[in-house]
């Protein structure tokens, strides 16, 4: 492994032109998505009712549909919850339906025609909690960049700090833009995943920068260009075995944890591979933006003096 860490040589560094064009691209539909399409928010967000029923044996979510598609409930939402008996429905909030004995009553009826249907849960959430959650949601992911920015900052050097938010804020709005692009159901489950995906991104760009400051104060005749090159290539093994190892869980339940957490792998894959790439060319190159050198790096009395150790 070490060997192949000392023959690394990509330029990185040498396309970053050709990365940011491409960030820039998808930021650009990202945003254009989200204010034209919006998010398909879950009942989690805008109020409604999740009704759990249980079948003796495997039913097909299809027979289930079109049954409450025939009784007037034609925006229900039905998945499998845990096995084939079990069924999820998540209803939007109706006016006439806001009494929960009432819609279970509704609800019961119309699967009839499926089996022997038995509601083992009622939930309801208001629009006004659902808002609320979707608020303090969208604090909690302000109040955890504005904590990131702060300990980067304290830890490295302000140009650090900026470069890491750069990258999360990169990566937050193409993932919440690929929600919005492809009108997957955006609930609480996917905001977790979001403030997940913060912390692995700002894990891999901490890896990258810690060698980035070791290499500042190693190698003191390369360029800057140079010394960014040569940390990434030296992480890049790391950085590639953590990634794909996540991906391979991430895939699993993407495959067989069924559909209620479909979104939240989802959220997950499209993070960890926005996340390891934006470690590399968005916070990277950040630094080279904001014009980075080893005299920012170094101790004041280091920096103060020449490179064979002279007083200057």
């Amino acid at each position: 492994m070490q060997l192949l860490k000392d023959k690394l040589n990509i330029d990185f560094m040498g396309k970053r032109k050709h990365a940011l064009m491409v960030s820039a691209v998808l930021i650009v539909v990202s945003i254009v998505a989200m204010a034209a399409r919006g998010l398909n928010l879950g009942i989690d967000f805008t109020g409604g009712t999740l009704v759990e029923v249980g079948y003796s044996d495997s039913v097909q979510l299809e027979p289930v549909r079109g049954a409450l598609l025939a009784n007037g409930l034609d925006d229900a939402i039905v998945q499998h919850f845990g096995t084939s008996r079990d069924v999820l429905i998540r209803l939007p909030v109706e006016e006439s339906d806001r009494d929960k004995s009432s819609l279970s009553n509704k609800v019961i009826h119309a699967l009839e025609p499926t089996g022997s249907p038995e509601v083992r849960r009622v939930e309801f959430v208001g629009p006004q909690v659902g808002g609320e959650l979707r608020d303090k949601g969208g604090l909690a992911m302000l109040y955890a960049l504005f904590g990131i920015l702060v300990y980067v900052a304290l830890r490295f050097e302000w140009r650090f700090s900026l470069g890491s938010v750069a990258a999360l804020v990169h990566d937050v709005v193409l993932v919440v833009g690929f929600f919005a692009l492809t009108q997957t159901e955006f609930d609480l489950t996917v905001l977790a995943a979001l403030l997940a995906v913060i912390g692995y991104s700002l894990n891999d760009t901490i890896v990258v920068f810690d060698r980035i400051r070791e290499n500042f104060r190693r190698i003191r005749k390369a360029t800057s260009e140079g010394v960014i090159n040569t940390s990434i290539n030296q992480t890049l093994s790391r950085t590639l075995m953590t990634s794909i190892t996540t991906l391979l869980v991430l895939i699993a339940l993407f495959l067989f944890g069924g559909e209620v957490i479909h979104a939240f792998s989802i959220a997950l894959i499209v993070g960890v591979l926005v996340g390891t790439y934006s470690s590399i060319y968005v916070a990277s190159t950040s630094l080279l933006a904001l014009d980075v050198s080893k005299e920012h790096l170094m101790p004041v009395e280091s920096a103060n003096r020449s490179d064979d150790g002279s007083q200057v």
